[in-house]
């Protein structure tokens, strides 16, 4: 498996932590978005996709992000402590949607992206500079009926 494409797209201020989201394509064929740039305390690193734990009122059943105080639909209290706990015993917010599994995987993700965001700060410095697009990736049509 190899990465055949990196796009960067450079994200508000320099003051802020998120640098950059980023889209990468593997072996011309499948393309995963919204990895994200972010400065941590120990330098860059790249955060995979990820969504907003949910679950569901024990009243109404509506859907809730499980850092909701109170019910979107019927604004019950809720449980603080419902979402299942990191390994720090904390409530566990987001989940990865795709991640490497090994941490071989996630080295090449991070240097190839990592060097794909150097490149496009030092291209944002040029007068004609143009940000780049993520989602004007070529589609790949199925052969035959859906």
């Amino acid at each position: 498996m190899e990465i055949t494409e990196v796009r960067v797209r450079l994200q508000g201020r320099p003051a802020d932590r998120l640098k950059a989201f980023c889209s990468i394509t593997f072996d011309n064929a499948f393309v995963v978005r919204d990895l994200k740039v972010i400065e941590g305390s120990r330098g860059m690193f790249v955060a995979m996709p990820s969504r907003k734990i949910t679950d569901h009122c024990h009243k109404c059943r509506g859907k809730n992000t499980v850092s909701s105080r109170f019910c979107c639909e019927c604004g019950c209290k809720l449980d603080e402590k419902r979402g299942p706990l990191d390994m720090h015993g904390r409530v566990q917010l987001f989940a990865d949607i795709a991640h490497p599994i090994t941490s071989q995987c996630r080295d090449m993700i991070q240097h190839k992206v990592l060097l794909a965001y150097k490149d496009e700060v030092a291209r944002s410095k040029k007068p004609d500079y143009k940000p780049s697009e993520l989602t004007d990736h070529p589609s790949a049509l199925p052969d035959g009926p859906h």
